[in-house]
């Protein structure tokens, strides 16, 4: 398994911007609905491994507040859980909702759409992220500022770089260095960071020099710079390497896990994807074996129950017993 460069994290974990990764914070849990491919098409099953809608797309990502996103020709447009459109393909690209809207592009320009397919902010941004904590992060004429859900500005294009809210703030970057904004623009933690990542219960990576270490919502350090990659922390803890060895600490720093493995994911419903060598397993906070390293060739954090691992020529989802829930041969 191949490391995972922490600011490409920060993009995908706290900015919640890729599609295989997914979550939401409304009901996600409950949703119900895997997405699987089957003869290069996209479908989606049950947590039991039963399929509930045919594999019929051309793409697919999978479900968020009861909609997934699918891709029949070059169109997308978005299904409930029985596979029925809510909105009909018409999109050139069409995201994951968050907070009750959509990303959306028509031609080069990116709008956002509520559940019925309504715009909310007609396609006019350069680039777009998702909506988090009322706000979303926006690019125009080569700036980013916040919008808010009727579409109006609440900080105004001016940064060179902008990522999601979370924990009350925002990681944006000025010139080369990152700092941290409140919902009105205004700093909190002034520009002074070589790459910075979102907040996560109440901690952010940062990086100053070549070194990253975690600042609280003052900017002031809790664990000090020290490691050579560092992730948010998740269910109490984070990842970190150090002398190319990837362990687990707690927020005062302490070393919860000692570092021994060769990559380190986030702990996701009390389990974490870790790599041995060209083996990959998941472990416990304890640090304990629950599956032993296997061939993956990939494997995905666990959710809802279940977790997507390709070995060999079979793709699919494990139990966190490690039994196949459902796969497929090429």
């Amino acid at each position: 398994m191949k490391k995972v460069f922490p600011i490409l994290v920060c993009i995908v974990t706290t900015l919640l911007v890729a599609c295989n990764n997914d979550s939401n914070k409304e009901d996600n849990s409950k949703s119900d609905r895997f997405l699987i491919q089957v003869g290069g098409l996209y479908g989606y099953i049950d947590n039991k491994g039963t399929i509930i809608i045919n594999p019929q797309f051309d793409e697919a990502c999978p479900f968020s507040e009861g909609l997934a996103s699918v891709e029949i020709g070059d169109k997308w447009g978005y299904i409930d859980k029985t596979g029925k459109y809510v909105v009909n393909p018409q999109f050139d690209v069409a995201w994951t909702f968050y907070e009750g809207l959509a990303r959306v592009k028509i031609g080069d320009k990116w709008g956002y759409i509520d559940k019925t397919g309504k715009y909310v902010a007609s396609p006019q941004f350069d680039y777009a992220l998702p909506f988090s904590e009322g706000l979303a992060p926006v690019r125009i004429g080569g700036k980013w500022g916040y919008i808010d859900k009727t579409g109006k500005y609440a900080v105004n294009p001016q940064l060179d770089e902008a990522y999601p809210f979370s924990d009350g703030l925002a990681p944006v970057m000025i010139g080369d260095k990152w700092g941290y904004i409140d919902k009105t623009g205004k700093y909190v933690v002034n520009p002074q960071f070589n790459k910075a990542c979102s907040f996560s219960e109440g901690l952010a990576p940062v990086m100053i020099g070549d070194e990253w270490g975690y600042i609280d919502k003052t900017g002031k350090y809790v664990v000090n710079s020290q490691f050579y990659y560092a992730l948010p922390f998740s269910e109490g803890l984070a990842s970190v390497e150090i002398d190319d060895k990837w362990g687990y600490i707690d927020k005062t720093g302490k070393y919860v896990i000692d570092p021994q493995f060769d990559y380190a994911d986030d702990f996701s419903e009390g389990l974490a994807r870790v790599d041995i060598g060209s083996g990959c397993g998941y472990i416990d906070k304890t640090g304990k074996y629950v599956i032993n390293p296997q061939q993956f060739e990939y494997a995905d954090n666990f959710s809802e129950g279940l977790a997507r691992v390709r070995i060999g020529d079979k793709e699919g989802y494990i139990d966190k017993s490690g039994n196949w829930i459902w796969q497929r041969g090429d």
